[in-house]
Order: structure tokens, then C-alpha cells, then sequence
């Protein structure tokens, strides 16, 4: 006895409110454009420079405290973070101090990390640092634009790979629902001021190419059935193409949320954001499969017979003689 978590024969109309979910879809993503203008990103350490120092001691962290130890110092915009995570033992009291980088130098000076340790070290003497990272102005600088540049460069690739593989049309649509998830997704970023940094760029990429195979896989049985179904309308066409492909994306999408819930939940606080990232991806991403690629095409439509290849393609010179 197989497990179904979708009906053997569905017949689903997925554009009865076609009009409702794209104009949603629509709504979302200047929603987030709108987020990102006025909140903006909470940028980490690896776009806006500085240093982040991972705290950990036998006492329970005090952020007041630890700002009062630090203050002589001088050091400008501090930032101190307790870190929660059901991982941690009892003992096991972690924050993470983030302190701007400083004005003029190209990368953070050694000796400003050793002062802000020994002046953390005077409330608890046994305090640990496990890690510390580093990132001069300069090379956050670039690394921004190395991000904005793969990004856009992935999604170069995929509008380029769906034209040669099927339509225009289908290419735009596949292209549409891939801005629609990486815009939605950075909204959501600046909404709830999640720390966004170069794990979570790898986490845009890899959304961009969950949310394609998606969307491929649909396209590739629409393609079929319009060359099955030639009278048959665009969207009745279109129905039948995600009825029969929808068993497939919900499996696939429920054992991929399943792994990254679980990641999310036990994985600890170090790669929190990139999975969360990728569990809020892969469901906007099936979303935008259905509701933003097949919209576009339904609304630009495509031919609806492809040209068979000659069957006595390869055997043109069978009868001449060696």
C-alpha cells in the first residue's frame, strides 16, 4: 500500500481565482520592495564591515553589562545579542557582540579584538570566545556587489536555459516566478530583521534552483499535453498539467520542509537564517510554480503543436552505396 498524500485522479482548477492569486502575488512583492526602501536589511557582518565576536560563559549573559564593559572602549555602534537555542546546555550562555567597523581602517585591528575579550573576561574570567570574524568596509563593499551580481547572473542563466528548452513565453514565466521568490524572500528578511549575509545569498541561489526544477516540471507536462490536446483550451490545458504533476510537487516539497523544519528547529543558531531562507523558499517557490509561472503563461499563451523531427533524420544517405 503506497502512501498518497494527494488524490490519484485530482481535477483541481488552479485558475478559477487566477486573477486573485496574481494580483496577490503582485501585492507581496511591491509589499516587499516597499520593506525593503524603509526598514531595509539588517546587514551582517560580511556586508557592512566590522567584527562579530561569539561570547560564551558559565554565567547568564547580561547585555547591560556587558555594553557597561565595553563602553570605555570607545568603539562606536555595539551591538549585543543573547542566543537562544534548545541545543545549549544549562551552562552553555552564548551573545554575540558586533561592533562597527572602525572609521579609516581597511580591515579591523587585532588589538581591538583582544580589548573588547579582556574587557568581557573582567565579569567572568573563564568567559570563551569561540569564533571571531572580521570584515573590513572595503571588502564588504565588494562582497555586496559580488551577491547582487550572482543573483541577477542566475536568473540570466535560467531565462536563457528556458528560451532554448521551450518558448519565450514559458521563459518569461519561469523567469517571473523566480524574481517573485527572491524578492519575496529578502521582504521577509527586512520584515522580521533577520541578519541577512552571505549565507543567505547562497539560500537566494539555492531557492532559484529548487523553484526552476518546479517549475520546469510542470512546464515539461504542459508541453506535452498541448501537443496532445490541441483543441483543448489554454487552461483547461494548463489544470491538467499541475493535476498531473501535483502528487510529485507535494511529495517532493513535504520531505524537503520536513529535513529543513527539522534543521531549523535542532540545527542550531549558526545556520538558522539560511534555513530559514530555504523552508520560507521552497513554499513560496511551489507557490509561484503554480500561481505566477502558469499565470503568465495562460496570459501570453504558446503555440500549440511543436514540429515532430523527421523520422529518416539520420538515414538520408542509408542507400548510398560505400
Amino acid at each position: 500500500m503506497r502512501l498518497r498524500l494527494v488524490p490519484e485522479n485530482t481535477n483541481w482548477d488552479f485558475f478559477r481565482f487566477a486573477r486573485l492569486t496574481f494580483g496577490f502575488s503582485i501585492f507581496l512583492v511591491a509589499l516587499s520592495l516597499v520593506l525593503e526602501a524603509v526598514i531595509g536589511l539588517n546587514y551582517g557582518i560580511d556586508f557592512k564591515g566590522g567584527t562579530t565576536i561569539r561570547t560564551e560563559s558559565a554565567q547568564p549573559v547580561d547585555v547591560g553589562t556587558y555594553r557597561q564593559a565595553i563602553a570605555p572602549l570607545d568603539l562606536g555602534d555595539v551591538s549585543i545579542t543573547e542566543v537562544f537555542d534548545p541545543t545549549f546546555g544549562p551552562e552553555q550562555n552564548v551573545a554575540t557582540v558586533k561592533i562597527q567597523a572602525q572609521e579609516g581602517d581597511e580591515s579591523v585591528a587585532a588589538e581591538t579584538v583582544n580589548a573588547v575579550q579582556d574587557a568581557l573576561r573582567v565579569i567572568d574570567p573563564n568567559m570563551t570566545f569561540p569564533s571571531v570574524e572580521s570584515v573590513g568596509p572595503k571588502v564588504s563593499g565588494e562582497l555586496i556587489w559580488t551577491a547582487v551580481m550572482a543573483v541577477l547572473a542566475a536568473i540570466g542563466a535560467v531565462l536563457f536555459y528556458i528560451w532554448l528548452r521551450f518558448e519565450w513565453q514559458f521563459s518569461l514565466g519561469a523567469v517571473a516566478a523566480l524574481v517573485h521568490d527572491v524578492i519575496i524572500t529578502i521582504g521577509v528578511f527586512s520584515l522580521l530583521q533577520i541578519q541577512f549575509d552571505l549565507a543567505i545569498i547562497a539560500a537566494l541561489l539555492t531557492i532559484v534552483g529548487y523553484s526552476l526544477n518546479d517549475t520546469v516540471v510542470v512546464f515539461d507536462r504542459v508541453r506535452e499535453n498541448l501537443v496532445k490536446y490541441k483543441v483543448r483550451p489554454m487552461q483547461e490545458v494548463l489544470n491538467l498539467s499541475i493535476n498531473e504533476t501535483l502528487s510529485r510537487t507535494v511529495m517532493t516539497s513535504g520531505t524537503t520542509l520536513i529535513a529543513l523544519i527539522s534543521l531549523l528547529v535542532l540545527g542550531g543558531d549558526v545556520i538558522r537564517g539560511f534555513v530559514f531562507a530555504m523552508t520560507w523558499g521552497v513554499v513560496v517557490g511551489t507557490y509561484s510554480s503554480v500561481f505566477v509561472a502558469s499565470n503568465i503563461l495562460l496570459m501570453l499563451g504558446t503555440k500549440r503543436d511543436w514540429s515532430k523531427p523527421d523520422a529518416n533524420q539520420g538515414n538520408q544517405f542509408g542507400n548510398v552505396d560505400a
